[in-house]
């Protein structure tokens, strides 16, 4: 079931478990906070994508939210193999697929304008920012633009999704702008932004936001999320997320 320094670790707001490795990948807060942020709709509306999947995090969180058909997208092979592990654990193999490919070339596989919902949390660095690049290769392409850059992620969802179709994103603040033209250039019009801030006197270090394929202009700025209290504890919004109410 395991393999190396491996664990399986609890969901607990969702009552299920994920295989994860401290030197191969383990799920962030931001994951989390894109999960809960995308819309999902209950039992109609066509498939869900999950780009960038990692080890399915996306994927089985909001599985319990969903009946609809679940499919990540993930090139690592590692991953992949991660990810489906921790499907089949939760018997979990009737509503997600994990597709071991470049998201690149998923297109024709997954079909142009036939889907309803594109989910992505894609590397954050470009290769030419000043950001420190992982020695470890499962962490550098997580987390670098090593094999998809920012474009690459906004056009796939866009050439994915059916119109009125909706692509949500976590991302970082400083790239919101670059987010927003590339988003409209692919006809994904940004309908809901959120803030994320570490404490509530800190600026915002992750932003999460949502566009429609071919919606109309006008944007909704959602209440910022604030993740940690003044002694560093989890706020009682972000504990409910990952533990569930208490």
């Amino acid at each position: 079931m395991l393999i190396g320094d491996e664990r399986l670790d609890h969901l607990l707001a969702e009552d299920l478990r994920i295989i994860q490795s401290p030197s191969v990948f383990s799920f962030s807060l931001d994951a989390v906070l894109l999960a809960r942020f995308s819309y999902i709709p209950y039992q109609k509306g066509g498939r869900i994508i999950d780009l960038c999947s990692g080890n399915g995090i996306i994927p089985l969180l909001i599985s319990s939210r969903t009946k609809v058909p679940i499919i990540g997208v993930e090139i690592q092979e590692r991953l992949a193999d991660m990810a489906r592990r921790s499907i089949d654990y939760n018997n979990l193999t009737d509503q997600i697929e994990i597709l071991q490919q470049d998201l690149r070339e998923v297109v024709p596989i997954l079909g142009k304008g036939k889907n309803g919902f594109v989910i992505c949390n894609p590397p954050y660095f470009a290769m030419g920012s000043t950001h420190v690049k992982n020695e470890n290769e499962h962490l550098r392409i997580a987390r670098h633009e090593v094999h998809c850059t920012l474009r690459d992620t906004i056009q796939v969802a866009a050439d994915l999704l059916k119109q009125g179709g909706k692509a949500s994103f976590v991302h970082r603040p400083e790239r919101l702008l670059e987010i927003i033209d590339i988003m409209r250039e692919y006809g994904l019009e940004p309908k809901r932004i959120q803030f994320v801030h570490p404490r509530i006197e800190r600026e915002a270090n992750t932003i999460l936001i949502e566009g429609t394929k071919g919606g109309k202009p006008g944007v909704k700025y959602l209440p910022p999320i604030i993740t940690q209290t003044a002694d560093g504890e989890y706020t009682a919004q972000v504990r409910e997320l990952l533990y569930g109410k208490e």
